[in-house]
């Protein structure tokens, strides 16, 4: 089974941020990662609430596909804000985009 090319993550950052602009949504780059291959995670919201984080992982059909990796506990927000620092910290390539708007999954082809 061959790889699929992947983008380089500065154009599919752009994309994922001019799409969710054009939509009326809000998008930010918060920690910009390696131009061609960083790994990037996207922290998806509405109005700044429901904030959850996304990453693209291997899948059992050798491709690979977006699922949540964490979820903000509106009781106890700390350690989801703990969780993004160590990632952060440990991955100095990684980029974390927040997209805000409704069903922010529709832009990385999930269905809410």
């Amino acid at each position: 089974m061959s790889e699929t090319p992947r983008l380089p993550a500065t154009v599919e950052v752009s994309a994922l941020v001019r799409q969710v602009n054009a939509q009326g949504g809000f998008a930010a780059v918060i920690a910009k990662g390696e131009a061609d291959a960083g790994t990037i995670l996207l922290l998806l919201c509405e109005n700044g609430q429901d904030q959850r984080v996304y990453e693209r992982m291997p899948m059992a059909d050798g491709t690979r596909g977006w699922h949540c990796a964490k979820r903000l506990d509106p009781e106890d927000p700390q350690p989801f804000h703990d969780w993004l620092e160590r990632r952060r910290q440990q991955d100095r390539d990684l980029w974390i985009v927040e997209l805000d708007i409704p069903a922010a999954e529709r832009f990385i082809g999930l269905s809410v």
